[in-house]
């Protein structure tokens, strides 16, 4: 296994890369040929990331493992250092199980008949950006893959969406771009601050800094990955962005593209600046639960179904930035959790309105129904995963939200219970809110009579083979996480007491 423990986390990372080159020189009128490399690339990518899960010390996840650390740009004291703990394990698996999922979903869902291999290859070296920023333990190692992931988005968006593409790629690519600025600023103080003058992650955790320079720092840092995540009210380009995407543009934006910037607060913000992050926490907790109550409000004005479905992401995200602000272990831990289950279950949702789409040529929420009575197998998945959405108990998306709560009940050392039990309330709010305009969602969709224009004999069709082996491994996983989450804080706990201890 000595192969594994040296190079598995790498070529989970440079695999898709490698992959997309190789696309490249395949005739673009061989379509069925782009798809197979472009799965089998993908699908490599997969078993290197299930090697990891395989060779990982469990009883060690709090330590940095797999990793490799050789020396890059010795001027100023950038390294190649990669490798994976119980914060990052879980979320590399799933960016790994999620692309691989895309690439099947495309055999049959390619957006632009004739234009496969620039699409195959624009989600392999999308996977690149997001593995390669969950396995990074060196500043400028995670800024170059944290920017690589908006090339390929931005032309994701731009050639293959919709109506408004144009507009949404080029605030997509404004927004994150304005918020890095502020992210590499606050990388080169913390570098400048250093003794050794050093990137690692690792190393900077005991950089220190006066309390002016940590909270300039954190507030740099904050924006820039609040932007990603996205935290009110840096929000507005994600509503957009999701709308025009195509299909797997929108599953890979809301499962992964996300987290960077929650996995960003965790591995970077907290434990580099852990007095800061005290200094914050309030903020970020009240910020949270207004994204919650806004995201949810905004989801029951929507008309467009994949609209809605972004502004939910909005909602939920908000509960894992609670979790986060609680600097407890309970908090982390459903931090992480959420990030997982919000990746299974809003990919899925994104999936199915994709699917919808194409079947009924509208996203329209007025303009549909009787979907259960039309198509019984589409409509019983569409209402499994809303309902995984709304959390309830039993299936995946409950345990982060629950956490979190719980987390702000009993916050960290320095921070105010009476203002979290508050932000506690605001959040169980958020809960309400998010049940009734899911059941909604479904009650208009999937209940009541067929609109005419789509009654039988337009050909509209139930879920197909292809539609099954790019869903199922994600319905499986949002059930099996939630009644049986020690799959994901099994792995995490170790690693967030770790973390947690940084802030006394």
């Amino acid at each position: 296994m000595s192969w594994v423990e040296d190079w598995a986390v790498t070529v989970a990372t440079f695999l898709p890369l490698v992959g997309a080159i190789v696309l490249l020189f395949l005739p673009s009128a061989r379509e069925g040929l782009v798809k197979l490399v472009g799965s089998l690339f993908a699908g490599g990518t997969l078993l290197a990331a299930l090697a990891v899960v395989v060779a990982f010390d469990y009883g060690h996840s709090d330590r940095i493992q797999l990793g490799v650390n050789e020396r890059w740009i010795p001027q100023i004291g950038a390294n190649y250092h990669v490798g994976v703990d119980g914060l990052s394990l879980p979320l590399l698996v799933l960016s790994a199980l999620v692309c691989f999922l895309c690439t099947i979903y495309l055999w049959w869902h390619v957006p632009a008949p004739g234009k496969a291999k620039a699409l195959f290859a624009l989600v392999l070296l999308l996977e690149t950006g997001m593995n390669g920023s969950f396995i990074a333990l060196d500043l400028v190692l995670f800024f170059i893959f944290f920017e690589l992931v908006l090339v390929p988005m931005y032309f994701m968006i731009g050639i293959w969406g919709g109506p408004r593409r144009e507009y949404a790629a080029v605030k997509f690519f404004l927004y994150t771009l304005f918020g890095s600025i502020f992210l590499l600023l606050g990388f080169l103080a913390l570098w400048l601050q250093s003794g050794s003058q050093t990137f690692d992650m690792l190393a900077l955790r005991d950089s220190g800094g006066s309390e002016l320079f940590q909270n300039v720092v954190f507030l740099g840092l904050f924006i820039g990955f609040a932007v990603k995540v996205p935290m009110w009210p840096f929000h507005t380009w994600l509503p957009d962005a999701h709308t025009e995407a195509p299909t797997v543009g929108s599953v890979l934006l809301a499962a992964i593209l996300l987290k960077l910037g929650t996995y960003g607060f965790i591995r970077i913000a907290l434990p580099i600046l852990p007095d800061a992050a005290v200094t914050f926490a309030p903020l970020i907790g009240i910020l949270a639960v207004i994204s919650i109550i806004y995201g949810s409000l905004c989801c029951f004005a929507q008309t467009d179904l994949k609209r809605l479905i972004a502004f939910s992401s909005v909602g939920h995200m908000g509960f894992v930035m609670l979790g986060i602000s609680t600097l407890t272990d309970r908090g982390i831990n459903g931090a992480i959790f959420g990030m997982v289950a919000h990746g299974l279950i809003t990919g899925m949702l994104f999936f199915l309105a994709g699917s919808m789409h194409e079947r009924y040529h509208t996203r329209e929420i007025s303009a549909l129904g009787g979907v259960l009575q039309q198509i019984p197998k589409f409509g019983s998945v569409f209402a499994y995963a809303a309902i995984a959405s709304l959390g309830l108990p039993g299936l995946a998306g409950f345990w982060g939200e629950m956490l979190a709560l719980l987390g702000s009940y009993q916050p960290g050392a320095g921070l105010s219970e009476e203002l979290f039990r508050v932000l506690m309330v605001g959040g169980g709010i958020g809960t309400v809110l998010t049940a009734g305009y899911l059941l909604w969602t479904i009650q208009r969709v999937n209940l009541g009579r067929v609109p005419e224009k789509f009654a039988a004999g337009t050909g509209i069709s139930d879920v197909h083979g292809l539609e099954w082996v790019a869903w199922a491994p994600l319905l499986v996983l949002i059930v099996v996480g939630g009644f049986y989450p020690n799959l994901v804080l099994g792995v995490t706990s170790d690693a967030v007491r770790d973390l947690v201890g940084l802030f006394g």
